[in-house]
């Protein structure tokens, strides 16, 4: 009973992140490119560390031992899910939070322009990632009755 409400708890969050990482990277981050980033909201405080920054990353953990101990078939894409979500989590906690730090820490100008453009580029693998983690997740969530 314990896995699937964790199970549950990963896909809830996942879809959270995914739709919440789309709109920003669409709406919010691709507006910043015409503001100084001095004036660019502070998103990773009033939004991400309640949504993914602490809860996914812990989800994602306790999902980790939560796949190991499943049993087949449900176990491989669980196990799947929470692997390519750790990836994910280590990609955004060793570029993206970091990059979107030093940018918003800088005077506007064509590094911080090519530094947002690069950013919003190779964000798109990590959207990638996480839908990728939440259909393995759902996926394991259809096996876990078999």
């Amino acid at each position: 009973m314990w896995r699937e409400i964790v199970l549950w708890l990963f896909i809830i969050n996942l879809g959270i992140a995914l739709g919440a990482g789309l709109y920003e990277h669409r709406v919010v981050i691709s507006q910043w490119t015409d503001i100084p980033p001095s004036q660019w909201p502070n998103t990773g405080l009033m939004f991400w560390a309640y949504v993914t920054t602490v809860p996914l990353t812990l989800l994602t953990l306790i999902s980790l031992f939560a796949a190991w101990t499943a049993t087949q078939p449900m176990r491989t894409w669980y196990l799947a899910a929470a692997a390519i979500i750790v990836i994910e989590r280590l990609v955004t906690f060793t570029y993206f939070i970091p990059t979107m730090l030093r940018l918003s820490g800088m005077e506007a100008g064509r590094e911080v322009s090519a530094g947002l453009t690069q950013w919003l580029t190779v964000n798109h693998g990590r959207h990638l990632l996480t839908f990728s983690g939440w259909l393995a997740a759902l996926r394991a969530l259809s096996l876990l009755r078999s």
